[in-house]
């Protein structure tokens, strides 16, 4: 995205609860990855447009995108799933200083392992935002656990740009940028969902299953 079209869309957006920011900087200082601002303000008013009563997100962090989920729809079920212990505990403490531990449930583990152990839930929305790498796994087996109106959201599609090709390969991207390419690929020809990419943030896959 332009830089100052970027400018433009963050200027836009509303000045955020001290605990937002709060949570920004510990994301800053502590080096985690967490949505970008705008691509987090898109996935709030998805989740406003959609209701969905039951969210799943595969990759915690430090309970942040949670949390603005929560934000979005106080009375939604979230259940998120970390795999780094550390990160797990921050979520919860975190979770738990809002106030939100009675709709927000973390998970401790790998969720190609927690996945399956899940059978007989139901959400009508997955985000996922974990490793890049599994991507194609972690959306093939949340796909059981979909309620029949159900999307999936895959954050971080476009990878900083790496993803369009040659022209803009860096060697310490190039590996994990092929992966999150194959995905794209492989999503958009799934035979049972449509999926639109949109260009906000770092990429925002949207991925409805089709009746």
């Amino acid at each position: 995205m332009d830089e100052t079209l970027k400018n433009y869309l963050m200027d836009s957006l509303s000045q955020e609860e001290e605990w937002v920011r709060d949570l920004e900087q510990e994301a800053k200082k502590d080096r985690v990855p967490i949505m970008d601002p705008l691509g987090m303000n898109f996935v709030m008013q998805m989740i406003r447009m959609a209701k969905p009563k039951r969210i799943l997100e595969i990759g915690s962090a430090i309970g942040y995108s949670a949390l603005r989920m929560s934000q979005a729809s106080p009375d939604t079920s979230i259940i998120t799933i970390e795999r780094d212990e550390q990160r797990y505990s921050q979520a919860v403490e975190n979770i738990q200083e809002i106030g939100k531990q009675g709709t927000i449930d973390v998970i401790l583990g790998d969720a190609v392992e927690e996945l399956p152990k899940m059978t007989g839930n139901t959400f009508d929305m997955v985000l996922i935002d974990a490793a890049k790498g599994t991507y194609k796994e972690f959306f093939e087996l949340s796909v059981p656990l979909l309620s029949t109106d159900g999307f999936v959201l895959t954050d971080n599609v476009l990878f900083k740009g790496f993803v369009a090709g040659a022209d803009k390969q860096h060697p310490r991207y190039e590996k994990i940028a092929g992966k999150i390419r194959e995905y794209n690929d492989w999503l958009i020809k799934h035979p049972d969902f449509t999926t639109t990419i949109v260009p906000i943030g770092d990429g925002i896959a949207i991925s409805n299953k089709i009746k």
